[in-house]
């Protein structure tokens, strides 16, 4: 066996150098291996959340989808609730109205039932020769009006006597009632007082005395006397005229 022949320096430097370069071959793969490895889990990673990413952008679209359906319904309820609320007054209106037709029908009714039953005690009053029985009072009444208007818009004053009987120095405004109370004759003061102003207010000025009486078909105790005390003639129907209801002991016609 022939003898190994000894390694020169210049083969055992290259010897050296491939192993070196062996080895820096081996590292460099296992560093590919590496990076390899490390692109597939940032990859493996970035799919993971783009997935995660577009199931949420999927829940919010769900969940942002059902909101708009909630609201929607919940605007369809609102408008259905307003319909109907609508309705239901437009219904309810319809119903006020005819329910006012019925009850100006009715008191339209009552009111010239009410008119006619005053014109018929103003009718017995004159057709009863109320100015023939005023006049076995002292009272020389030739001439009566109905419904004597008499405003002044000035004064705030815009009356109406139901009977008004005149002579040159006195004039007797009455107010007829139905049914008389205290009340009418309260009111019946006030319209005297009213038009003894209005009388004044005026440039041609009325200087008769103003004496007031109040008539009833009917007529309150209380209101009777009432109207005595405070010196007014009190008028009553009688059977198919009236009378004049005497006065009590001392009474004065009180002159406005």
């Amino acid at each position: 066996m022939a003898a190994q022949q000894p390694l020169t320096f210049e083969q055992a430097m290259e010897m050296i150098m491939e192993y070196g370069r062996q080895a820096d071959l081996r590292l460099e793969m296992m560093f590919q291996k590496f990076r390899e490895e490390d692109d597939l889990r940032h990859q493996k990673e970035q799919k993971e959340r783009e997935e995660k990413e577009l199931k949420l952008q999927k829940e919010r679209e769900a969940e942002e989808l059902k909101r708009q359906e909630e609201r929607a319904a919940e605007e369809r309820r609102r408008e259905a609730e307003e319909l109907k609320r609508q309705k239901e007054l437009e219904a309810s209106e319809k119903a006020w109205k005819e329910s006012q037709k019925e009850s100006q029908k009715y008191w339209n009714k009552r009111f010239s039932e009410f008119t006619d039953r005053i014109g018929e005690i103003i009718e017995a009053m004159v057709e009863g020769n109320i100015v023939g029985k005023f006049r076995k009072l002292g009272y020389k009444f030739t001439k009566y009006h109905r419904r004597v208007g008499f405003t002044d818009y000035k004064l705030d004053i815009d009356r109406e006597v139901d009977l008004f009987l005149e002579d040159g120095d006195v004039a007797l405004l009455i107010e007829v009632k139905t049914k008389l109370e205290t009340a009418d004759v309260r009111k019946h003061i006030q319209r005297l007082e009213d038009y003894r102003r209005y009388a004044d207010a005026r440039v041609d000025k009325d200087k008769r005395r103003f004496i007031g009486a109040v008539a009833g078909a009917v007529a309150d105790k209380e209101a009777i006397q009432f109207a005595h005390d405070n010196g007014m003639y009190v008028i009553v129907q009688s059977g198919e005229a009236v009378k004049i209801l005497k006065s009590p002991k001392g009474f004065q016609p009180r002159n406005w």
